[in-house]
Order: structure tokens, then sequence, then C-alpha cells
């Protein structure tokens, strides 16, 4: 069985003093000094004088190991005193950086205070330490819908994807669950000399494009920035992602810009209160061909994007909120394969829209976010619309009878964010979008879209989410009078975590 020892104060001050005592007593010279009865010689004055300074640079080196040994007993950072000159010089030690990590570089004898550890050098320098966050959370839906939409978008409210005639995607009512909200992230933060070096990687289970409906790995941010440029895949700089409303309904008011887009990104103004970016982004644009769908002569029709979208955007924070203004600039092109000199169905168009969006503090747990968006040909842009590029007659053209235009679009968000108390709170508030049709296209294509929700979310403790929610959505086609109404209710629970590290 192992004994606890306890060294105090006391003990190490009286082992200094002994330990002084016996210095003092040891001869310095190699012979005995023998009794003088005559006054010293001014050699013999100087070879007193060099002992004694031995004599006290032994004493300091040694009361450096005691106070060393003191505060490593203690836990206290160890005192550095290097005797500048002397013949033991103290551990000199200083941080550095290797790859943007501190490290602790030794130079000088073995001998005086114990080294300086990495943690102490951090500390003699904060911010000098890499960070890791990890993130996510496991999140549950479940929940009934009165109406009936596409199945691959059974657990969310999308307009554009309701019924665009009577029974096309079969009988109204259907209970559903999902875990496909859940998610995992890891976000990192390192020094450099030109700045933090920040990344972020983060991904869902909530599958779109060629695996929509599946529960499978989707990336939603690989993102990296350091001082005023950043590249890879995030929010567009067009969107203003803080209008989201604090909701359990995954895809969220379909009047809202939203887009997670490659891109690459300046910020040459950022501080507390102003943020200006400018970004080149991914182009992609979507089209359809009305009523001539189907045709030979628009069978080999491609997209061509020679330039990148640009997109811009300036943030402004006041002691009310903020407000932002976002505007975006695209090209759309597509090529006719098939162009001969009678027909040629290819063409461009010019895309741009205007962004505005502001977060207003009501009270003190109250949150208005509002936005404003309009545009022609921006539609990839939007949370749900479809398509950019509509079809019209150009009938007064041999060449080109028909010819393809960017669709105006205008998107509204309205929502209210309120905190009853610590552990309750609600959300409520409605979106829409409306798009200008071009005459070509086909009667049922979407017109309309309206989205509104009322919740009340419950936080029994921190981490721990759960809530319901009472969801519409409505469909109004271009001018054929159909339109459908959807109503579901969702309850959700999640459970979040996260861990920083720091290297």
């Amino acid at each position: 069985m192992r004994h606890a020892f306890r060294v105090t104060r006391k003990a190490v001050f009286l082992f200094a003093v002994l330990t002084t005592a016996a210095v003092w007593s040891r001869p310095v010279i190699a012979q005995p000094a023998q009794p003088r009865e005559t006054p010293a010689s001014p050699e013999q004055q100087a070879q007193d004088v060099q002992d004694l300074k031995v004599k006290l640079q032994q004493l300091e080196q040694m009361m450096d190991e005691v106070k060393g040994k003191l505060n490593e007993l203690e836990g206290q950072p160890a005192s550095n005193h290097a005797s500048a000159g002397g013949p033991n010089n103290a551990l000199v030690s200083s941080v550095t950086s290797v790859g943007d990590y501190p490290t602790t570089s030794v130079s000088g004898s073995l001998t005086g205070a114990p080294p300086v550890g990495k943690k102490q050098a951090d500390q003699k320098k904060p911010g000098s330490e890499s960070t890791m966050d990890i993130y996510g959370f496991a999140m549950t839906d479940a929940g009934y819908n009165f109406g009936t939409i596409d199945p691959d978008w059974y657990d969310v409210v999308r307009p554009t994807k309701l019924p665009a005639f009577a029974n096309e995607f079969g009988p109204n009512g259907q209970t559903y669950f999902s875990v496909r909200q859940t998610r995992f992230g890891v976000k990192t933060s390192t020094p450099t000399s030109l700045g933090d070096l920040k990344t972020i990687f983060e991904f869902e289970l909530f599958g779109t494009g060629v695996d929509a409906g599946q529960t499978t790995f989707r990336l939603r941010h690989a993102w990296g920035e350091m001082g005023h440029f950043g590249a890879g895949q995030t929010w567009s700089p067009f969107m203003d992602p803080n209008v989201f409303p604090n909701s359990i309904e995954y895809w969220g008011p379909n009047g809202m810009v939203f887009f997670r887009n490659l891109q690459v990104r300046w910020t040459p103004i950022k501080t507390d209160r102003n943020t200006f970016m400018i970004a080149a982004e991914r182009p992609g644009a979507s089209a359809d061909q009305g009523v001539y769908s189907g045709r030979i002569e628009l069978s080999n029709i491609t997209p061509q994007f020679i330039l990148p979208d640009l997109s811009m955007q300036g943030h402004f924070n006041r002691k009310w909120g903020y407000i932002q203004v976002a505007s975006m600039f695209r090209r759309i092109a597509w090529v006719d394969n098939n162009a001969t000199s009678k027909l040629n169905f290819g063409g461009s168009a010019f895309g741009w829209g205007i962004n505005t969006s502001s977060n207003l503090k009501l009270g003190e747990n109250t949150t208005g976010r509002l936005q404003l968006v309009y545009g022609h040909g921006i539609q990839n842009y939007m949370n749900d619309a479809p398509i950019d590029i509509g079809v019209q007659n150009n009938f007064s053209n041999p060449i080109t009878p028909i010819k393809g235009v960017p669709l105006p679009i205008l998107g509204a968000v309205a929502f209210v964010d309120h905190n009853w108390n610590k552990k309750f709170s609600t959300s409520f508030g409605g979106s829409m979008v409306n798009i200008w049709n071009s005459d070509a296209e086909s009667a049922s294509d979407f017109h309309q879209g309206y989205y509104a929700l009322t919740n009340l979310l419950y936080n029994p403790i921190k981490n721990v989410m759960a809530g319901g929610e009472f969801q519409f959505g409505r469909r109004v086609n271009f001018r054929n009078g159909y339109n459908f109404n959807d109503y579901r209710v969702q309850f959700s629970f999640k459970y979040s975590y996260g861990k920083t590290f720091a290297f």
C-alpha cells in the first residue's frame, strides 16, 4: 500500500536554508584557506571577490532549483531567472510555430529552471492554439399529412411538389417517420501569420437529386477561409440563412433565397458592424419546353455556362437588428446541336436579382425575420421554385419561332420567433412565391406557392428539444384553375451534441 506524502512550503523553505548553509560551509578552492595575519594583497582581494561571485552564482542556481521544485509541486508555472553572463546560464525557452502548431524550442544548458511546457507556452501566447469543434444532432420527425405530396418529398412541405392535377400522387392521408434531418459537422480554426484558417465540413442524411426520398449522406458544407478569402461549398452570398425561422419542418419557407453553392469569395470589409463580400459561384439553371415538350426539333438542346454567377452582399448590424442587401448577376445560355440554316433554337439570357432581408429585435425575447426578393431567372437560388427559363412564342422570327426567356419571380418571408421562457418557444409566420409564367408554358405549370406554420417547442434540458408544429402548403397552377391545399401535423425530437478540442 502506497502512502501519500504532503510537501509544504515550510518544509521546502527549511530544505532551502539547510542547503544554503551547506554550500556556505563547503570550500570553494582546491587548498584550505590559511589564516592571514597581514592585510591581503590586491591580487588576493581580487581572488576573494571572484570566489564570492562563484558562491553567489551557485546560490542563485540552487534557489532557482528550489523555487522550480516548489512551483512544480504546487502546480504553478516555474520561474525562469537566468543570470546574464554567468557561467551556468539558466534554461531559455521560446514559443515558435511549426506548421501552425505551437511548439517549444530549447537552448542553453540543462541546469536552472525546468523547461517551459506546451501548456505554459500557450498561456504566454493567448489564442495560439488550434481548435476543432465536433457538433451535430440526431433528430426524428413523425407526423400525419392530411393531404398528399410527391412521395420523394413525403416529410417536407414543398408547394412545387404538391399535385398538379387530381390524384397525381394517390389519395390523401399519410403517416410518416423520418430521421433525415440528422446532422454531423466538424469546424476547425488554426492561427497563421495571415490570419486564422477556418474550415467546416458538414453533412446530413437528407437525399436530393438522384437520391431524392432516400435517407443517405448529403454534403452541406465543405468550406475553408483565411483572412478575407474563402473557397468551397457554403451559403451563397445572395442568401441570408438567418431568415430561416425556428421551426422543425426541414425544407423551410418557399419564398426564401436558400442555396449552398460552390464558390470563390472575397470579403474586403469584415467588421462587427459592416460586412461586404463578392463571390464567383458555380453556374446552373433549369428549364422546360412547355407546350412544345417532346418535339424532335428540341431534342438536342444542351445548356452552356461560360461565366460564373456573380453575387454580392452588404450586411449592416445595428442595435435594433440588421439589414442585408444582396444581388445576383448570371448568364444562362443553351446550344441547339441540331441547328440548321432554317431553324436554330439556341440562345442566351441574362438573369439578375435583388434580395433584401432583416432580423428585427421586437423585444427582449422576440425576433422578426423578414425577406423580400425579386429577379429574373434566379429560381435556381430559391428554396422552392421550379425553372429559371421558360418558353415564349416568337412567331415573327422564322429561324427561332420560340425562344427561352428568364422568368420573373417574387418571393417574400415574414416570421416571428418568440421565447416564452427558457424552456418554451414559438415560431409563426408565412411565405410565398409568385412566378410570371411565359405564354408557351403548360397550363399545369407552377404559378404560385404559399407556406405557413406555427409551433410550440420545448427544451426540458440543455441539448434536448421536443415539439409539435402545424404546417400548411398551397400550390396554384398557371392557367387551368387547379390548386391544392396541404395540411399536416408534425412532432420532432432532437438531441444535440458538441465538443471543442484545443491542440
